[in-house]
């Protein structure tokens, strides 16, 4: 017998009839002998619904109770799908996230999870029940309510799994796996049988939504195969597994972009010991997560330092960087919001050149500008103009022949 963890996002219960699909597909697998833990994400725009609610009250409501508040999606999901599996006859529990002992620090609305204490769930596999247990949730050490943010259920699942020792850990969402590109953006994205934890971390730092960053992190830490397929289809997904030999041969296996990118830019920083620390300092106090960092070295003892921040951090981070130019004698402060970031990924790029030159003659034959470049061993990402960013990402697609030739 086999131990299955398998999450269903919001998209896959939005509704009663997508409910009775599941616990369906749930029957089978439970059928077939073996054991089943199910983490379920709220009703497709019930978290939103919830967060409008509280808006409603205050621009700032406080962050413990809309935790509380936004937990009861989830609570809906779990027992509506143990109501539809006793009427059929199966077996079920509910759990929510505390129930189920999903520790988590107390970081109100975006919490990481700090441990798992199973036996209530291990209990109910061994009495042969299906546990249906609420993701995105959690509790933290004085027991209160806390979520894990955008995506958290994916984080859910695969920490479950890990700590159970799943034998597999099945991702349900409304695409059908992991493609070397988005589908929506290019027709002749492929999608994948496998990719390595490191691809897939690279893929959804990068932009990629299939799956949750931190629910990568848990797998790749923790050895959990995770299967990422469809609710509305049988077929077999994309296995996210530990890097294997023959996965060096394909050099890049996606393309991936982001839309959600600022630029700001410090001219005439003097260049001197310590500026960047006071540069970047504030920054991070006020929660601003800074990637990439270019610095320019100017005559007469100065430079000029640009980096990119999330979009939405763009205001905050903005007003920062004048008072700061202001204390350490910059120039001026200059900002781009119509930016977006293009990257190849691929675990084959540690044993092959020429991948970078490939990519920025790509994008020079279509008169793309490169405004910033940032690379790791797996990847190589570009800032260009966001005009560009459906071609950029089709022809570097075409340039490292990632197209269905079924298509």
């Amino acid at each position: 017998m086999a131990l299955i963890v398998q999450k269903y996002g919001g998209t896959s219960v939005a509704g009663l009839d997508q409910i009775r699909k599941v616990a369906e597909r749930v029957a089978g697998v439970y059928g077939a002998g073996n054991g089943v833990v199910v983490v379920l994400s709220a009703m497709a725009g019930v978290t939103d619904q919830l967060i409008q609610l509280a808006q409603e009250i205050t621009d700032h409501p406080h962050r413990r109770e809309l935790d509380v508040l936004l937990a009861t999606g989830e609570q809906t999901t779990v027992s509506l799908l143990c109501i539809t599996l006793e009427s059929m006859g199966y077996p079920a529990r509910s759990l929510l996230g505390h129930q189920a002992e999903i520790v988590t620090d107390r970081t109100f609305g975006q919490a990481r999870i700090v441990g798992i204490h199973a036996h209530r769930i291990k209990a109910l596999l061994d009495q042969r029940k299906i546990v249906a247990v609420a993701g995105f949730q959690g509790r933290d050490t004085k027991g209160n309510i806390t979520t894990l943010g955008r995506g958290g259920s994916d984080t859910s699942a695969v920490a479950l799994a890990a700590a159970l020792e799943a034998d597999v850990c099945e991702i349900y969402t409304d695409v059908d796996g992991v493609y070397t590109t988005d589908p929506n953006l290019c027709k002749s994205a492929r999608k994948l049988d496998r990719i390595s934890y490191d691809e897939m971390l690279e893929m959804a730092s990068l932009g990629a939504k299939v799956l949750q960053i931190r629910a990568v992190e848990f797998a790749k830490k923790f050895d959990v195969p995770v299967h990422v397929r469809s609710s509305f289809k049988e077929e077999e997904g994309t296995m996210v597994v530990e890097e294997e030999t023959d996965m060096e041969r394909v050099v890049v296996s996606g393309i991936t972009y982001s839309k959600n990118e600022a630029r700001i830019t410090l001219t005439k920083v003097p260049d001197q010991p310590g500026v960047a620390s006071k540069i970047f300092t504030p920054v991070a106090e006020a929660g601003i997560v800074v990637d990439m960092i270019i610095q320019n070295t100017r005559k007469g003892g100065l430079t000029d330092l640009t980096f990119t921040v999330p979009k939405s951090d763009y205001p905050t981070a903005m007003a920062i960087q004048k008072d700061v130019a202001e204390t350490i004698g910059a120039e001026q402060v200059l900002g781009d919001e119509q930016i977006a970031k293009v990257s190849v990924i691929g675990v084959g790029m540690r044993s092959h050149s020429g991948v970078a030159a490939k990519m920025f003659t790509a994008l020079a034959n279509e008169n793309i500008n490169i405004v910033m470049i940032s690379t790791s061993e797996i990847k190589i990402s570009c800032v260009i103009q966001e005009k560009y960013t459906e071609l950029a990402v089709r022809v570097l697609h075409s340039t490292f022949g990632l197209e269905d030739e079924k298509l």
